[in-house]
């Protein structure tokens, strides 16, 4: 049943026409819980107030489906507003962004001018820039397009994902960059031919890369809400004596807030992924896709008077 919903969620969440209901319809049926707000300035309260509890943000206008390149200007518009606002407000965030947002699959034009506008602002102000991952066939473009940015603009890093079959060589054709990376496990639907697909194997995957890239002296975001992986990147860090200041947890919005404050009370650096905007309806449905007991808090939210 779990495969089942999840496979059905991670369908849904490429669906253009119910995107585009959702964008009318606004944050219901518990997007809220996820999405901290569909403008910038609410979300500015909510980081400001993860700030005020020792939590660290990096925040994600959504967007996904481009169709052309106003569009794809727009969004890097959002993107450069978000950066603006963080450094006028001394805020302790990061920004997240998809290339496809973009124009990554529009032209190697249109993709480099918008992420050179907005590295721009964000060298201007501060802000460190990290190029979310996306499906398999984008795996490739995302990491070009890093790795020629990258020589121009330091703050910036990017995604890696602990289930596919490249990652660990990857990771090793990324490290002359001594790139920033937050890895993650994966939350797209890919074939047997490029991913693990028994969650014991993607598990033992992130271990392996979590090490690899720690010993080999980068900043690494290690992006979980499993406890398993915690501990061990805990075990890790301690038995190679790997400064705080090298590594930090990364967990999502609305999901176990309780073990994020716990973790900096510990002394650990936590920072929340926090998405605003309207187009939030894929995010969403991957969100769902993940752990079925975000399908039940939503169910018992519609039901609520």
């Amino acid at each position: 049943m779990e495969r089942m919903l999840k496979n059905l969620f991670l369908y849904l969440s490429k669906n253009k026409t119910m995107t585009r209901a959702a964008r009318k319809y606004g944050l219901r049926f518990g997007a809220s819980r996820f999405v901290a707000g569909e403008s910038l300035e609410m979300a500015s309260a909510v980081i400001a107030d993860l700030n005020r509890k020792g939590l660290a943000v990096t925040i994600d206008y959504l967007g996904e489906f481009i169709e052309d390149e106003q569009e794809a200007r727009q969004m890097a518009d959002q993107c450069i507003e978000a950066i603006r606002m963080i450094g006028r407000n001394d805020l302790d965030s990061q920004l997240s962004l998809k290339l496809t947002s973009m124009g990554l699959d529009l032209s190697e034009r249109v993709v480099m001018d918008n992420m050179r506008r907005i590295l721009e602002e964000a060298k201007a102000n501060h802000v460190f820039v990290t190029l979310d991952m996306e499906d398999f066939p984008r795996c490739q473009p995302t990491l070009d397009v890093f790795k020629r940015l990258k020589a121009e603009y330091n703050e910036l890093g990017t995604v890696i994902q602990a289930y596919l079959y490249r990652t660990e060589k990857d990771i090793s054709e990324l490290d002359e960059f001594q790139p920033n990376l937050r890895l993650v496990k994966g939350a797209y639907k890919e074939s047997r031919e490029v991913a693990f697909a028994d969650k014991k194997d993607v598990d033992e995957n992130f271990k392996k890369i979590i090490k690899q890239h720690v010993l080999n002296g980068n900043f690494t975001a290690v992006a979980t809400h499993d406890d398993k992986i915690i501990e061990y990147t805990k075990e890790l860090v301690n038995f190679h004596g790997i400064a705080g200041d090298c590594f930090e947890f990364q967990m999502l919005y609305g999901i176990r807030n309780e073990k994020q404050l716990e973790l900096v009370e510990e002394g650990y650096k936590v920072r929340v992924y926090v998405p605003y905007g309207t187009d939030w309806y894929g995010y969403f449905m991957r969100r769902l896709a993940e752990r079925p007991a975000n399908v039940i808090f939503v169910l018992k939210g519609l039901f609520k008077k």
